[in-house]
């Protein structure tokens, strides 16, 4: 019966709907600007100076190791303090985000914004520093949680890839925003970083304001007994009011989800394994393909290999306008193709740039020499098909495909659950990148490629396709998948 009410779904891109994804999606430009911002400064000499002056000291030493200037676990807890603030904030965003509404969590991330942008700013010393970092972590955080979900449950399920990809086109937006700003304010010294830090106070006030006149999901709505309005919202998101299959729906999910008191022990039911694992391995995949590493210590890596106090025009204009416009490859593609041949393809361009960019640094770059102007050259063009591929599949689909395959009864959970992994992942690559790229010099990239080479093939036989499946008949593609199906319990 769910399956014949899916076909009766009616609806269109309408403009409510895009304007709404469009303000929500502005979290994502928070993520990706707090991201970017953080390797623009930790390249800059006066940011060095004030707080890292031992990273400041080794930088200037000719004769230190190319691939050990920048090895300082303070600057590399720096980085990685968002992400641990992040993964505390994002188990206390899931019963809020459940019991609240998704928009609660929006406006509580761009408050945390706001906050952490103003800290670092101030900052007068290291712990007030990490300090506003951790401000950061705590937006990032609740975004995280909220604002996938919401842009999965607004949009119609046609179009739901594509919408949901505005998570990551904002994302990057927000790290090429970020590297622009790092190479401009480090010409004005001393206080340049200073301004790099607060300008995400701008981004991070047009969250707060565009969450508070957001509308909540019909989804949240029904599921918190709203139904009226619920229907209301429905009916503007869709441009009709003859949404009675979709609503119908969602009343249905409703009253299971409702049924549930304890969606994490929920989730570990045999019945969800298969979104579980999803949940736990999708995201842990998405930062094992290092893409972290190389977009926030770019700048870093690129003055390693020689390239001087232009490293930020080099990492932050070339990578960042990369990412950017295979975005949009993967908006234009996501539902017409679908999820799996984007994450297929994308897997093997990167791998096979990792070997590449790995077999040219261990031949040409030693202890403390410089690479020829034209293997930089062959550096930069590969870095930048990684991250081609990379923006095209498992940078947005990395967030699409959790977002969208949990049942609203522990939907929250699950992502919850997979924003967590994200960061614990981040975190623990960010903290270790440094001291892993001095210890093993050009084999990090070909550790992340073999990781990259696993989660291809945990593709290839595990991923069912969810394109144009509708979000409340989700559970229909596992009982239909070849190793799922034998998973699952027979009811």
């Amino acid at each position: 019966m769910a399956n014949e009410r899916a076909e009766q779904y009616q609806g269109k891109i309408t403009g409510f709907v895009t304007i709404t994804c469009l303000i929500a999606a502005i979290g994502g430009c928070m993520f990706g600007y707090d991201v970017g911002v953080a390797g623009g400064v930790t390249s800059t000499d006066d940011f060095l100076r004030e707080f890292f002056p031992n990273v400041y000291g080794k930088r200037r030493n000719a004769h230190e190791n190319n691939y050990c200037k920048f090895n300082d676990q303070g600057l590399a807890a720096f980085n990685s303090s968002l992400y641990i603030a992040g993964l505390v904030a994002t188990l206390v965003a899931s019963p809020i985000t459940r019991k609240y509404g998704r928009r609660v969590s929006i406006i509580c991330a761009g408050i945390f914004f706001l906050v952490g942008a103003a800290v670092n700013a101030g900052s007068m010393n290291l712990p007030m520093l990490l300090l506003g970092r951790i401000m950061l972590g705590f937006g990032v955080g609740f975004e995280s949680q909220a604002v996938p979900v919401y842009l999965s449950e607004v949009s119609p399920a046609h179009m739901r890839g594509a919408l949901s990809i505005l998570f990551q086109l904002a994302t990057t937006l927000g790290i090429f925003s970020a590297n622009m700003i790092s190479y401009v304010t480090q010409k004005l010294s001393p206080w340049g970083w200073r301004l790099a830090l607060g300008s995400a106070a701008f981004p991070a006030l047009l969250m707060s304001l565009g969450g508070y006149f957001l509308p909540e999901t019909p989804n949240s709505l029904i599921q918190r007994g709203l139904t009226e309005r619920g229907r209301h919202v429905l009916e503007k998101l869709r441009g009709t009011r003859n949404v009675n299959a979709e609503f119908q729906d969602m009343i249905d999910a409703s009253l299971l989800a409702n049924s549930i008191k304890h969606p994490f022990r929920d989730i570990l039911q045999k019945r969800h394994r298969p979104q579980l694992v999803m949940a736990v391995l999708m995201p842990m995949f998405q930062i094992l393909t290092g893409v972290n590493c190389i977009l926030f210590y770019a700048p870093v890596m690129f003055l390693t290999m020689g390239f001087g106090e232009n490293s930020l025009l080099y990492s932050g204009v070339l990578l960042g306008v990369v990412l950017v416009l295979s975005t949009f490859v993967s908006i234009g593609l996501v539902d017409k193709l679908g999820r799996r041949p984007l994450l297929l393809s994308g897997g093997l361009q990167m791998i096979t740039c990792q070997i590449i960019v790995s077999m040219i640094l261990g031949m040409k770059l030693g202890y403390n020499q410089e690479l020829s102007k034209g293997y930089s050259i062959m550096l930069v063009i590969f870095f930048s098909l990684f991250v081609l591929g990379y923006g095209w599949s498992w940078g947005p689909l990395g967030y699409t495909v959790p977002s969208e395959i949990f049942p609203l009864a522990i939907r929250s959970a699950g992502q919850s659950i997979t924003v967590a992994v994200n960061l614990l992942f981040t975190f623990l690559v960010a903290q270790a990148f440094l001291y892993l790229l001095c210890a093993l010099k050009f084999g990090i990239f070909l550790l992340f490629a073999s990781c990259v080479f696993v989660m291809t093939i945990f593709v290839y036989f595990l991923l069912p396709e969810t394109k144009g499946v509708p979000i409340e008949e989700m559970s229909l593609i596992w009982t239909n998948h070849w190793f799922w199906k034998k998973i699952l319990p027979e009811n």
